[in-house]
């Protein structure tokens, strides 16, 4: 071999190595790379899991996030009780971190993280950058090396985080006039000083909880809370501002304290109280439910009625300023703050006088009311009786007065009337009569015959009779039918008018479906599945019975038709501009609405007509009386009665008001109750 040919195997040899040391260290450094990589993956997903953890509030699973020396130096008890009560006293949600690659750091077991937190407090829009201190455990999964400041840069294990409140105001609700519904006022807190008690003070204590409609009980838990001292005021319960008769009673007791503070009032009470509604503090479910809108713990929200229904544009938003200070006090930083929000306003179609009138005529009766401008819809009043003081729910309420509002000798004044639906009776002839003439299947001058006062189809009906209660002679027309509401003719309509065009007219009219109002409406129905299953139940939907049940809101805006040329006006709580809003276009023609309407004028002009005490000289007006049964069979007795006036001004009257009035059990009641009442209301507000 020459000298050549070794030299060039040398050179070979060396080349070789050269190209596998550069091979095996791209390897290495691949692997290195790699391994950095996974590494900064591991710790980044370490940090942001227990982020999501605190998003999701489950305290107790991030204490697993610790590494082994911060669990060293926080027990779990000690990592929660810290965690929860900041984040969850600050209002703490939607928690989002990102982390910088360019300022982290990881080497080895060892990682720095800086990031950023954006989250939404109380305060508002919280933005800071932090850094997190991770360390590889034994199963090589990064650990947290938690303390305080991770919650926030500058919270030390000795400062704490502050929330000052500046309360905002609730919005009042206004009449139509100006008149206040509920607004924040001033009401008084009753508390009692424990050192100042006399010495028979289970005595004392016992007529203190007799005033409030409160129990001994309940007192002396409030007495013996952890925080009560002798000299301390424990608040005991609110009561009216001007209540001087249970004023002057407490104070006769040695003890009592009584202050003005700031509180819901309701002027009008009962009167008012389920249109009203009422606000109390805001429970758990409903804090979960609209976490990340501004409520907090201590928040008021609108529990029933208008309250609840304008909950967003009343509300009052709270200002908040949230910092850290140490253990002297001393302002360490802001974590957040905003400016609060006073509620808005807002006024209502309701008269309040109106409203006061309709529920002390029918205050000892179980029953609804509504009023109406039938040209635009703006509802005057809406009554439900019995009713209940709203005050009541922010002064505070027993058990014992709980139940007893929700029975009342069976009266149940919690029960919402005005909401519910109801067997309308006579009052829906009109609209069977306006669906007929508008189908052309009733001729309102057709005579259907004399009949007496029973009357059934043929034989097929078994012994099943529809009655009616008056003899009027023999013409059987639309009109006397009208006047003297004569069952029999309408069950002999809606049996010629027909289930099919009768249902048809129902859904034209709103029946089955949500009747747009601000508050909610139970739906009107006329049969099980929108069926009208037989010829038995036909003949009683022409009259109001059979399964017909009617909304006295939703009743009220068919009753519209009459006024408007047979167009259907929305109701509505809220001011209008003085044209109404159409709800159902042309439901009925215009020949149905001037005989309809010619014949319930004489419903009442007609000193025989069924709604003469309605009659009110001088002003022109026209309705419809009705009387309705909740029997389940013919023979049943003891059944539920509702009386039922539906009344209305004629479109020449400088005011335009109509009126829905239903009471419950109208059985043994004198002849004309509703319409007496209904008269005076009527002359009050026209005059």
């Amino acid at each position: 071999m020459t000298r050549k040919r070794k030299k060039g195997k040398r050179m070979a040899a060396i080349l070789f190595a050269v190209v596998a040391v550069l091979v095996v260290a791209a390897v290495v450094a691949l692997f290195v790379v790699k391994n950095s990589k996974k590494n900064r993956v591991s710790a980044q997903d370490t940090l942001k899991n227990y982020f999501q953890l605190v998003e999701d509030k489950k305290y107790e699973d991030m204490y697993s996030y610790l590494s082994d020396s911060a669990k060293k130096e926080f027990s779990k008890e000690e990592f929660v009780e810290r965690n929860q009560k900041i984040y969850d006293g600050i209002g703490c949600t939607k928690i989002q971190i990102k982390v910088s690659e360019e300022e982290s750091e990881i080497s080895g077991n060892k990682a720095r993280l800086v990031y950023t937190t954006t989250m939404q407090t109380l305060g508002g829009e919280s933005t800071f950058e932090n850094t997190a201190d991770l360390t590889r455990d034994k199963e090589k999964q990064f650990k947290l090396e938690w303390n305080s400041n991770l919650i926030f840069p500058k919270l030390s294990e000795k400062c704490k985080v502050r929330v000052d409140t500046a309360p905002a105001k609730r919005g009042s609700i206004l009449d139509r006039n100006g008149n206040v519904l509920a607004e924040d006022g001033e009401v008084s807190e009753v508390g009692l000083v424990p050192g100042k008690l006399p010495e028979n003070k289970e005595e004392t204590i016992q007529k203190i909880a007799s005033i409030l409609d409160m129990t001994a009980e309940d007192i002396n838990n409030e007495l013996s809370a952890s925080w009560v001292q002798d000299d301390s005021y424990v608040p005991l319960k609110k009561m009216a501002k001007d209540d001087t008769e249970k004023e002057t009673a407490l104070l006769q007791c040695k003890g009592v304290l009584i202050q003005t503070v700031e509180g819901r009032v309701y002027p009008y009470g009962e009167a008012a109280g389920h249109l009203t509604g009422y606000v109390q503090s805001i429970n758990e479910d409903q804090l979960k439910e609209l976490e990340g809108q501004g409520y907090s713990s201590g928040s008021l929200i609108g529990k029933a009625g208008l309250e609840k229904v304008y909950e967003e544009q009343l509300r009052a938003k709270d200002g908040y300023s949230i910092y850290i200070e140490d253990e002297e006090g001393t302002l360490v930083g802001t974590i957040a703050s905003k400016d609060g929000e006073d509620g808005k306003n807002i006024t209502v179609s309701i008269d309040v006088s109106l409203q006061q009138n309709l529920y002390n005529a029918f205050r000892d009766d179980c029953g609804a009311d509504v009023a109406m401008d039938p040209k635009t819809g703006e509802v005057l009043a809406l009554v439900s009786t019995p009713g209940y003081d709203p005050n009541e729910f922010i002064w505070g309420i027993s058990d014992a007065r709980w139940k007893e509002l929700n029975d009342e000798n069976g009266k149940q004044p919690l029960t919402n009337r005005f909401l519910a639906s109801w067997v309308p009776g006579s009052t829906f002839k009109p609209v069977v009569a306006m669906i007929g003439i508008t189908k052309g299947k009733l001729d309102p001058n057709e005579n259907f015959g004399y009949e007496g006062l029973s009357w059934q189809k043929d034989e097929s009906w078994g012994g099943y009779h529809v009655t009616t209660l008056t003899d009027y002679g023999s013409e059987a027309n639309m009109k006397n039918a009208l006047i003297f509401s004569d069952n029999i003719y309408f069950a002999k309509a809606a049996l010629k008018i027909g289930a099919e065009d009768l249902i048809d007219g129902f859904r034209s009219i709103g029946f089955s479906e949500k009747v747009p109002f601000e508050l909610a409406l139970t739906e009107s129905t006329f049969g099980t599945d929108d069926k009208i299953d037989n010829e038995i139940q036909l003949a009683d939907t022409g009259y109001g019975q059979g399964q017909v049940l009617a909304n006295p809101v939703h009743l009220a805006s068919i009753y519209t038709a009459l006024s408007n040329n047979g167009n259907m006006i929305k109701p509505t709580l809220l001011l209008t501009d003085g044209t109404g809003e159409v709800y159902k276009e042309n439901v009925f023609s215009q020949e149905a609405v001037s005989q309809v309407k010619d014949a319930l004028v004489q419903v009442l002009e007609n000193p025989r007509g069924t709604g003469h005490a309605a009659y009110l000289d001088g002003h022109k007006l026209f309705g419809k009386t009705g009387t309705a049964e909740t029997k389940q069979s013919k023979d049943e007795e003891g059944a539920t009665e509702f009386g039922w006036l539906a009344c209305q001004t004629d479109e020449s009257e400088e005011k335009q008001l109509e009126i829905i009035s239903m009471v419950q059990d109208i059985q043994g009641k004198e002849h004309g109750y509703i319409n007496a009442k209904i008269r005076e209301i009527f002359a009050a507000y026209l005059q």
